[in-house]
């Protein structure tokens, strides 16, 4: 070996140069990338547990059990396993009921 590794890059050819730093301008830009979705998952997931709270004095009537929960803008409907749709108020107040009616086969 009769020369030094910056010896060897001062005899790249001019196209190679250009390569070179095609190469270089691609790595930071996908180190960049990378690191824009992580912070973006570290910013927008919701932190695990986290869910909006039901009003603590929601209060289901006596044999109702809960099958699922929707939350609007002002209200909390519950969907029951007896098939009634509930609907209450942001402070747990009992508004409507509305009762589903399965189709007949």
């Amino acid at each position: 070996m009769t020369g030094t590794p910056e010896d060897d890059t001062a005899e790249l050819p001019p196209s190679l140069v250009w390569l070179k730093w095609l190469v270089i301008a691609l790595t930071l830009s996908l180190i960049g990338g990378v690191l824009t979705v992580v912070w973006l998952l570290v910013t927008r997931l919701p932190l695990p547990g986290a869910h909006p709270g039901l009003p603590p004095s929601l209060q289901l009537p006596a044999g109702a059990t809960a099958a699922a929960v929707t939350l609007g803008t002002g209200w909390v409907g519950v969907v029951t396993t007896d098939n009634r749709i509930l609907i209450f108020g942001a402070d747990g107040r009992f508004w409507q009921e509305i009762a589903i009616k399965a189709p007949r086969p």
